[in-house]
């Protein structure tokens, strides 16, 4: 049987995982948890690609996954066969068999992450873990006029945590909105990738001038000094919504 390259559309609440990457052998995280159940499935070793990592405690809508096999599974059998052996906080919704050349990471053309606040003045039974409760007022359409200054290319490191690894902080935000629904305020950000921290320290950054405080996000960007933005939110109110391919 020829070489297949199977792309997985995956759904997850990330809140019992240390996010997508496998890291110290002991960790459960969502790619080893996936990798297990295929490898019991195929009866080979799978090496599952993923569009990037997301963080502990970060959700997925719609991550993208892909690995490569010798295997002659129909597609519909390996969706039923991976749901009903994964545990019921991660779903694959969608499995399709993809070029040879595709690759989940370096194919993508951007990334749409969305952060939902709970802003009233009581929480939510339900929502713990999956929103960001916040109780105090905020001024949308001041968050909306900064939020327009971090559009475009620009270097991103007063938005980044302390990475093991150091990385280009050079990233270009394509699109950023703000919307209020009720007492629910949803951020979302398209961008061509994201640096380690990079959407929370920006929600956190824009709830502060929300509430008030004068920090000029244009500057900000010119300082790349992260002590002068706001605090990092959060990852329970973080969901990766879409890849763009």
């Amino acid at each position: 049987m020829p070489l297949r390259n199977i792309k997985l559309t995956i759904e997850y609440n990330g809140t019992h995982y240390h996010g997508w990457q496998t890291q110290l052998p002991k960790l459960r995280t969502i790619q080893r948890t996936i990798e297990d159940k295929l490898k019991k499935i195929l009866n080979e070793k799978i090496a599952l690609i993923g569009s990037g990592r997301t963080d502990a405690g970060v959700h997925a809508l719609a991550q993208i996954a892909n690995f490569k096999t010798a295997s002659s599974i129909s597609l519909t059998k390996l969706q039923y066969a991976l749901n009903s052996l994964l545990p019921p906080d991660i779903v694959i919704k969608k499995v399709e068999e993809v070029d040879l050349g595709f690759h989940s990471r370096f194919s993508a053309k951007s990334k749409v992450y969305r952060y939902i606040i709970l802003n009233r003045s009581y929480p939510s039974a339900f929502l713990k873990d999956r929103v960001y409760f916040y109780p105090y007022p905020l001024d949308i359409n001041l968050m909306r006029k900064a939020a327009i200054l971090l559009k475009g290319k620009h270097d991103f490191r007063c938005f980044q945590l302390k990475d093991k690894i150091e990385r280009d902080s050079i990233r270009t935000i394509k699109d950023i909105r703000i919307k209020k629904r009720g007492s629910f305020i949803y951020i979302e950000i398209e961008a061509d990738g994201f640096l380690y921290g990079m959407a929370r320290s920006i929600v956190g950054t824009l709830i502060e001038i929300g509430k008030g405080k004068a920090i000029d996000t244009k500057r900000l960007l010119k300082m790349k000094d992260r002590s002068l933005g706001g605090p990092t939110v959060p990852a329970s109110g973080l969901y990766l919504v879409k890849i763009k391919y």
